[in-house]
């Protein structure tokens, strides 16, 4: 589970970031982030009902996601607020598939650190 710390929640900073945040996407996931100045960086998830009607589908989605940055958390910078935006094509990934994203759109904004 991903720490209280780690997760964002208001509504103004989900606003913030798709105001003013940086994007980068690969094929079936993208990211909006920006510097937050604190000691941790915040994460969070839209699947939305365009990715899919079933809410089965989209809470997998959004477990996977989650627990994919849950086990990365020590190889990403620190200070940044980041969301994940997903695409209909990622119903039906594997894990495997989901956590290889994550990692590639990370390293792509260049949040990820090189251990």
């Amino acid at each position: 589970m991903l720490p209280q710390k780690n997760r964002l929640i208001k509504e103004k900073d989900f606003n913030r970031i798709h105001k003013f945040g940086n994007f980068t996407g690969e094929n079936f996931l993208a990211i909006k982030f920006q510097r937050n100045n604190l000691e941790v960086s915040r994460f969070g998830f839209l699947v939305g009902t365009k990715i899919s009607k079933k809410a089965v589908e989209r809470n997998l989605v959004k477990r996977r996601l989650r627990e994919s940055i849950h086990l990365k958390l020590n190889n990403i910078k620190p200070g940044y607020d980041i969301i994940f935006l997903t695409k209909p094509e990622i119903v039906g990934k594997s894990y495997e598939k989901i956590d290889k994203a994550v990692e590639n759109v990370l390293r792509k904004a260049i949040l990820f650190l090189k251990r």
